[in-house]
């Protein structure tokens, strides 16, 4: 029966190599330096040869898997669907507890204390962050599509096409989708970033542990200066609780605010209670005598007091166990072409965990944001799909909003389109709007706006795709955000772009 078997799969795993072909940037390896049959083949092809495979391997098989239960995955699963390509036919396999979800909402709303209404689940699942459908365990089954939670994928037989989960479940596919994302980077345990009292925020889990922390809580410290710590520190302020920023660089997301508009956020913060500590290296976490986090310690031999610590200091993309799918070893995680492709025939990676080229910028980048995630996934299945074969053609969008809460002093919501490269020209005076442009050989790369009205965040995606030339000593004149918009509005429109 075995060799029955093998034939079966083969004709499957020729089918998806056939279509999908050998990544354009990947050298032909001796693996894959055999030359391909000429001849087309179809999906339906390949949905045939598989359906027979499926039959003799009964529950074993799946035509299409996706690994990971994060945005991506969800984003997947519903344009597998919207394809007529999910019922019996997809599988997703993921670590976490509960169906794929918005992960923004997790250090955005479900840390509000509980009396000003906090985000929770059902309430976020995918995908209602993008306006559609809320998928939720029962969405996945009414679709047909098989979950495996709380089971990661711990070994990949890429001949054999077989996955292996932690529980021991084997699981044959046709077609892998890789949507892993990242995993938080921690202090480790020998300078105390496994104590009691010390939290990480990567899923629904970490967050209801921390809140359960900020409930006891009096004294918080946060560890980084990034989006993690100024999310969570605006929702400490809601929580009333002593709170403190600590991180090495001199201010505030060092990779995308200048200094002057990082200012502007740090002293709203530093008004609603926050304290920052800048330029500052941590040398351990400290127990108290219960065993749990007591107190933050410098190299320079002080110490902060601290019940609750938050360790917010980046990320990195949950390769393991895909390493021999093929690394990107520039900016991390697995290597893909602009249709999402490694350098496996019928292998994929999609959102945080892919390293992809960036086709607008002509370099090759991961993107640890939802808004790639979505694009990615969907994009990807699209292109899987069907003849469907446009390279992902993706515009950086970065954005945060904090003090959104009931009682809040004033709620906090900037987006940022493009690429912050060149000099800037920073408008407005954060009361409330402030903007920023950056400007490299005379051409706008990149906006940023606080407080924007939808009709002004729409013109920012617009402004950084077209890259008009503008005028940086008109812009710098402006009296206002508005007159400073209405100048890039006027270059963009000479560039013959629709606004």
């Amino acid at each position: 029966m075995f060799p029955v078997r093998r034939l079966m799969m083969t004709a499957a795993s020729n089918s998806v190599s056939l279509k999908h072909g050998l990544s354009l940037w990947c050298p032909h390896s001796g693996s894959f330096s055999r030359a391909q049959p000429k001849s087309s083949v179809s999906f339906r092809s390949f949905q045939r040869s598989y359906v027979v495979a499926s039959s003799a391997f009964a529950n074993e098989n799946r035509e299409f898997v996706i690994v990971g239960g994060g945005n991506a995955a969800g984003y997947a699963a519903r344009t597998f669907v919207e394809h007529g390509m999910a019922d019996g036919r997809l599988c997703i396999v993921t670590k976490e507890a509960v169906a794929p979800y918005e992960r923004p909402a997790l250090t955005k709303g479900y840390l509000f204390p509980l009396d000003k209404k906090p985000a929770r689940l059902p309430g976020f699942h995918t995908c209602v962050g993008s306006g559609g459908e809320r998928q939720t365990p029962e969405w996945y089954k009414d679709k047909g599509i098989e979950t495996f939670y709380q089971d990661p994928v711990m070994g990949i037989d890429i001949e054999n096409q077989t996955l292996k989960t932690n529980s021991g479940k084997l699981l044959k596919y046709g077609a892998l989708l890789i949507a892993t994302g990242c995993t938080a980077s921690r202090f480790p345990d020998r300078i105390g970033g496994g104590l009691p009292g010390v939290h990480y925020v990567r899923d629904v889990a970490d967050a209801d542990s921390l809140i359960s922390s900020l409930e006891k809580a009096k004294k918080v410290v946060i560890v980084g200066g990034g989006y993690i710590g100024m999310e969570v520190a605006a929702a400490a302020v809601g929580w009333k609780l002593d709170t403190t920023i600590i991180f090495p660089e001199n201010h505030l997301l060092q990779r995308l605010f200048t200094p002057s508009l990082a200012r502007k956020y740090e002293e709203f913060y530093q008004e609603n209670g926050v304290k920052f500590l800048k330029g500052a290296s941590i040398k351990n976490l400290e127990a108290g005598a219960d065993g749990r986090v007591s107190s933050v310690r410098l190299e320079d031999g002080s110490s902060i007091e601290a019940d609750t610590v938050v360790i917010g200091i980046g990320a990195k993309p949950a390769v393991s166990p895909f390493e021999q799918v093929g690394l990107n070893s520039n900016v991390g995680g697995i290597q893909v072409d602009g249709m999402f492709r490694t350098k496996i025939p019928g292998i994929f990676a999609v959102g945080d965990v892919a390293a992809f080229p960036l086709k607008l910028y002509d370099r090759v980048t991961r993107v640890e944001h939802v808004d790639h995630a979505r694009r990615s996934a969907q994009h990807c299945v699209k292109s899987l799909l069907t003849a469907h074969t446009q390279i992902y053609d993706y515009l950086p969008y970065f954005y945060s909003r904090v003090f959104e809460y009931e009682g809040s002093p004033r709620k906090i919501w900037w987006q940022f389109f493009g690429d912050n490269v060149g000099e800037t020209v920073e408008i407005g005076n954060f009361d409330p709007k402030i903007a920023t442009f950056w400007i490299d050989s005379g051409k706008l790369k990149g906006v940023l706006l606080e407080s924007g009205s939808p009709e002004e965040f729409e013109l920012l995606p617009k402004l950084a795709r077209f890259q008009p030339s503008v005028d940086k000593a008109k812009l710098q004149s402006a009296s206002s955000v508005e007159e400073a918009l209405d100048i890039a509005r006027e270059s963009l429109q000479q560039t013959g772009a629709s606004v």
